[in-house]
């Protein structure tokens, strides 16, 4: 959608180039998981400053005494201090820069002070609370505007695809301790990368004036000149979901793009696409241009 918007405004800027750019979010939105799988392993090696600093106390309470560094030495964390794979990928990222001591520093030091890591702290640990406390360590970190504010000043990408970094974070942690190449099966396969993405782009940009002719007739009193730039798109690339991605459940395309519609354009975009993608949908369905492979595709 952004790439078909700016092919739109920008006449110098063509569709190789706007391919280019879209595999370059591809890697850019897989390099932020890994910067965020990054640092939480960083974070949680701060508890080994932590144990040291206890120890050197004058007068250590009692807290201090039955501290130790576990949030670090854990099972599931020591798989990512132990990767050899992973500590590789990070190292040529150069995340060391991006999430370096002092920031890792101030998010331990914030969750440190929680009650949750004190009872962790004081109590046996399972891999049950390993994992809980991994997980509570991640939420504390998405709820910092610190730790935002540096996820989106290493990668823009992070506004867009926070959920979906989120979502694979959370799976990674419950995965781990894993093969060493764990982390390799969240990046996209090609079959979402070039023959639903790269393909949706290409279709979109080529039958531009063949969509508009379809858009057209269901608009009545609109001007389509005057619709909001994004709706426009929205409505182009569901129709080419529609007429040339078989395997995509009509209803799908219809909810996605309502809910896109929801967070990019204007607040009456949601009914407008609702109701102008439901009246295509039905005449392109009468004239039995919607060819879908499956049970209960077209319904």
């Amino acid at each position: 959608m952004q790439l078909l918007y700016a092919l739109s405004r920008d006449e110098n800027l063509k569709l190789d180039q706007a391919t280019k750019k879209y595999f370059g979010s591809i890697d850019s939105t897989f390099n932020l998981y890994l910067l965020n799988l990054y640092t939480i392993h960083r974070i949680c090696s701060i508890a080994l400053e932590d144990k040291e600093a206890r120890k050197s106390k004058h007068l250590p309470s009692d807290f201090d005494k039955a501290f130790s560094a576990k949030l670090f030495t854990n099972p599931i964390i020591q798989s990512i201090e132990k990767n050899a794979l992973l500590r590789k990928k990070f190292d040529k990222l150069h995340f060391e820069n991006k999430a370096d001591k002092d920031f890792c520093r101030k998010i331990y030091k914030q969750f440190s002070k929680k009650d949750e890591y004190k009872k962790y702290i004081l109590n046996k640990s399972s891999e049950k609370e390993h994992l809980d406390i991994l997980l509570e360590l991640y939420r504390h970190c998405r709820k910092s505007d610190y730790f935002n504010e540096v996820m989106e000043d290493s990668f823009s990408e992070w506004v867009d695809d926070k959920s979906l970094i989120i979502g694979a974070i959370k799976k990674s942690i419950k995965k781990l301790p894993a093969e060493e190449s764990f982390f390799q099966t969240f990046f996209p396969e090609d079959e979402t990368i070039k023959e639903f993405g790269q393909e949706l782009l290409d279709k979109c940009f080529e039958l531009d004036e063949e969509l508009l002719e379809i858009i057209k007739p269901t608009l009545k009193n609109w001007d389509h000149e005057r619709l909001a730039i994004i709706d426009m798109i929205l409505l182009k690339m569901a129709i080419v979901e529609l007429l040339h991605f078989k395997t995509i459940p009509t209803k799908v395309t219809l909810n996605e793009y309502v809910e896109v519609a929801k967070l990019y354009s204007t607040p009456k975009s949601k009914d407008f696409i609702n109701g102008i993608l439901d009246k295509i949908m039905s005449d392109l369905n009468e004239k039995g241009l919607i060819a879908k492979e499956g049970r209960g595709l077209i319904d």
